[in-house]
């Protein structure tokens, strides 16, 4: 490895962290992240980056990781006996909360859920259970981010040391 290579690794990886803590934290994109690291890293750097194959695979974990944020709170709502509006309340709560930073995204689905199912007629203890499957499903959400997340950097990592 030259150390232009080196310094364009350490580059990359120190980004794909950033990504990581994305993952977690509201305001930065997690997996879209460390794709958009990798694809830098494999322009800049061509055959001495990251393989056809494992950048192929980095963006179809990118793509599940998006589809799982989604889903994880509706899944978890609907896991703990929320109604079809639960499952909305979760979504949209969710998307709401984006705009209400930390406590927004950990509360919007929880709020969005239990208001819903409240306005379907459901009590108030019965709604929050729903609430609370949603934020059951936003921590699986994050977790499972984080350990693809964890994967990506670890192909792009070994690929492009393999190549180089």
């Amino acid at each position: 490895m030259t150390t232009a290579e080196i310094i364009g690794l350490s580059l990359a990886l120190l980004i794909m962290l950033i990504g990581f803590v994305g993952s977690v934290l509201p305001g930065l994109p997690g997996t879209p992240l460390i794709l958009i690291a990798a694809i830098a890293h494999r322009l800049f750097f061509g055959a001495h980056s990251v393989s056809n194959l494992v950048l192929t695979i980095l963006i179809l974990l990118t793509l599940g990781s998006v589809v799982l944020d989604y889903l994880a709170s509706v899944y978890g709502a609907k896991r703990f006996g929320a109604t079809w509006r639960g499952a909305l309340g979760a979504l949209l709560g969710g998307l709401i909360g984006l705009f209400f930073h930390l406590p927004g995204i950990i509360l919007g689905p929880f709020v969005g859920a239990t208001l819903l199912e409240m306005m379907g007629g459901y009590e108030f203890k019965k709604a929050s259970r729903a609430g609370v499957g949603a934020m059951v499903g936003l921590l699986a959400g994050v977790i499972g981010k984080c350990g693809i997340c964890v994967v990506m950097i670890a192909m792009f990592a070994v690929s492009v040391i393999m190549n180089s």
